[in-house]
């Protein structure tokens, strides 16, 4: 079975969605983790898993030793000695620093171990925050407890291929960006979004920002050295209002159509979630753009499977297509992706 991790209060909201995607299939509710479920991974888009475990075992290991030997056992004679690999090593119990220092343990015997048994696998041991590659195999281990958890491997280049549900951080969870200076916390769904895609908005590119203000969205770009058209009916906070490097249209961010092809369009506007999926949609369609960030809110729960219309309509209009509900998101989803 898949193990798919959610939030304790999106846990639900999974399993419908798994429902939705697989009617037949079992699932079952790991209680503190998730869903796990017998899913074709293949073009399975899941808004509220944070993190996905392929073929994801069951273990007990009563040691610090007996833990770095399962890893062992689950990569020796897998993963080819001279390929890159990754480690997501992380406890899911209790509260404090134990847990986090018993991962430490294991990680540490770990290397001990492969120094003695597997010096190639351990030269070909990676440690990276950087975006998943199609060289790149990766074994994910949970701690449930001291003595028990789970273990998945994806030898390359899965893992690269299930990028839209196997997450290059650990758990899937992004440390949320700090800026003091941004117009609103909101900016942090912008960053967390490009570090998923492993793309940001850089110097010299444009971007489309629709529903503007107050401006967080297009604080961000303008802070990198980019050129942000912004599209709103209100004005985006002064000091950005002044920045040579925005241009500010009053016009209704569901009826602008840029005169070519930008970098970039982000959207963070207040709309009902059919409204921001149509207009996504259409930019994809139109092909308006090369990037995209766009947010889907939600006002409750019933909406949640509007989100079935991106999952069938989007994907073959992208190169790359994800639809996530972030750390930074509350009631929400964002969609991101590339396009051509």
């Amino acid at each position: 079975m898949h193990l798919f991790l959610a939030d304790p209060d999106t846990a639900p909201f999974l399993a419908d969605e798994l429902r939705r995607a697989a009617p037949d299939a079992e699932q079952r509710e790991i209680e503190g983790l998730g869903i796990a479920a017998e899913v074709k991974l293949d073009g399975l888009l899941l808004a509220f898993a944070r993190q996905t475990l392929p073929s994801a075992v069951e273990i007990q290991a009563a040691s610090i030793n007996a833990w770095a030997d399962r890893i062992i056992e689950a990569i020796a004679g897998v993963f080819p000695d001279d390929q890159p690999w990754r480690l997501h090593l992380w406890p899911q119990y209790g509260e404090g620093k134990a847990g986090q220092h018993r991962c430490e343990l294991i990680h540490a015997s770990l290397v001990e171990r492969l120094k003695k048994r597997r010096r190639r696998l351990l030269r070909s041991l990676i440690e990276t925050d950087a975006v998943l590659d199609a060289q790149t195999s990766l074994v994910q281990c949970i701690l449930t407890s001291p003595e028990t958890g789970w273990i998945s491997t994806s030898l390359a280049p899965q893992a690269y291929g299930l990028r839209s549900l196997i997450s290059s951080f650990p758990r899937g969870e992004v440390p949320l960006a700090d800026d003091k200076s941004a117009p609103s916390r909101a900016f942090t769904k912008l960053v967390e979004s490009e570090q998923r895609l492993g793309r940001q908005i850089e110097r010299g590119q444009t971007c489309v920002d629709l529903g503007a203000s107050p401006g967080s969205w297009s604080y961000v770009p303008i802070q990198r050295g980019a050129n942000v058209i912004a599209i709103d009916r209100s004005e985006l906070r002064e000091d950005l209002m002044r920045n040579p490097r925005l241009h500010f249209q009053v016009a209704d961010a569901f009826k602008y159509k840029p005169q070519q092809t930008v970098d970039w369009l982000v959207c963070d506007v207040i709309a009902a979630p059919q409204r921001s999926i149509d207009l996504l949609l259409e930019w994809l369609r139109e092909k308006r753009m090369r990037h995209f960030i766009v947010t889907i809110k939600f006002k409750g729960h019933d909406e949640y499977p509007l989100l079935d219309i991106l999952k069938r309509e989007a994907p073959p209009l992208c190169t790359e297509f994800h639809l996530t509900r972030l750390c930074a998101n509350k009631n929400e989803v964002c969609a991101f992706g590339l396009v051509g």
